[in-house]
């Protein structure tokens, strides 16, 4: 059955077109409303994971350097060390060699000594064996060889004496060098800090047993300050974060702070 077309129905067509129109254009709005906040929370997402990529980046190559310096800085003290041995082992080589120009020296004082007691004692006991002339030439030649052996002497003996001198130093701090080394598996020294990243770099690594993931005290002078746990470990040198928690309130941990090694605890 048609339905007839009066100004009524077409009235409440159109309406009812409107309506549907309103309902349509509220549901397009939502939905681009939920289109535009999908989009803003994806760009705030990718812009958020964009920023950590690059702070990543940075502490990356701020690590590396840090590694990178704290190596340079190990390899100075080793080569330092072995310049020390081998300057030490030279001036024992010295030494050795003064001792026996000494000796020499003094075989031969004691033998200008015996020389000039004989000629004094010829002169005495046979005045008429030998010219005195000659006798009191012998005595002046053989005293002035004397004096020239003592003056040696005086020299071998100060040049001795810094020698030996230098070797204490240098055996000293061979020492020092072996013993710091041996002392590393269980205490170190922070060599640097970098507070942006909150990392510390450590004067002793793989090659001391440090591990990865272990903790250590951060001592200054004598007293605990806080905690870093083991994140990258090289051969000499290791990289620990710094456990903010463990440190007192304006409390920060600094280039020359002592670590105590604690293990491991993975």
């Amino acid at each position: 059955m048609a339905i007839a077309a009066t100004p009524k129905n077409v009235l409440a067509l159109a309406a009812a077109f409107l309506v549907a129109a309103a309902i349509f254009g509220a549901l397009n709005n939502q939905k681009a409303k939920s289109l535009r906040l999908t989009a803003s929370n994806a760009e705030a997402a990718r812009l958020t994971a964009e920023r950590q990529r690059s702070s990543e980046e940075k502490e990356m190559k701020a690590r590396e350097a840090a590694v990178a310096a704290a190596n340079a800085k190990a390899a100075e003290t080793e080569a330092r060390v072995n310049k020390a041995q081998a300057d030490f082992e030279q001036a024992q080589k010295e030494k050795t060699e003064l001792q026996t120009k000494l000796q020499e020296n003094e075989t031969a004082l004691a033998a200008l000594q015996k020389q000039i007691e004989g000629v004094a004692m010829k002169s005495e006991t046979n005045p008429g064996a030998a010219n005195p002339s000659e006798m009191q030439a012998q005595l002046d030649e053989a005293r002035k060889l004397l004096d020239s052996a003592e003056r040696e002497k005086a020299l071998l003996t100060d040049k001795l004496r810094s020698i030996q001198e230098r070797s204490d130093k240098l055996q000293e701090e061979v020492k020092r060098g072996a013993s710091g080394g041996a002392r590393l598996g269980l205490r170190g020294t922070v060599l640097a800090v970098n507070q942006a990243y909150n990392f510390v770099v450590l004067n002793l690594g793989g090659r001391q047993g440090v591990e990865a993931n272990s903790e250590m005290l951060v001592l200054r002078g004598g007293t605990p300050i806080g905690k870093i746990r083991i994140s990258s470990v090289e051969p000499s040198t290791a990289i620990g974060d710094i456990i903010t928690s463990s440190l007192e309130r304006g409390v920060q941990v600094q280039p020359g702070d002592i670590v105590i090694y604690a293990g491991s605890n993975s």
